[in-house]
């Protein structure tokens, strides 16, 4: 439970989508996202074709597609995920995904993703 002190620093966010800048990770790939204390949304744009690379971090994500469809390779399994579907993905577990067809995606992370944040995320700007 949060104490009366962690309350008040807390920062209050309310964010539109549509005025938040647009990051062009690669020709393929944008991405939007918000982080407060503990947690993160990031919406991305993933064009048919796109490639995340096989990569892990200590965050928890969940990734719900709204259109489109992911194809993850998680632990040499395929799981395709499509509209309408989530996928929770545990701290630490090497993934990677491919769009296959142009897709848009909310992903929720926790804790947030420093290397996002401070852009040393370098697997996704290629």
């Amino acid at each position: 439970m949060s104490t009366p002190t962690e309350l008040t620093t807390a920062k209050l966010q309310h964010i539109s989508f549509d005025e938040m800048p647009v990051e062009h990770l690669n020709p393929l790939i944008d991405r939007q996202f918000v982080a407060g204390e503990k947690s993160m949304l990031a919406r991305i744009i993933l064009r048919k074709g796109s490639i995340v690379p096989l990569h892990s971090h200590e965050n928890e994500q969940i990734t719900y597609v709204l259109e489109g469809a992911l194809k993850f390779v998680i632990q040499e399994k395929e799981i395709v995920v499509r509209g309408g579907e989530v996928l929770v993905i545990p701290s630490h577990v090497p993934h990677s995904a491919e769009a296959m067809e142009d897709t848009i995606d909310l992903d929720v992370f926790c804790p947030p993703r420093a290397d996002w944040i401070n852009g040393t995320d370098a697997y996704l700007r290629k």
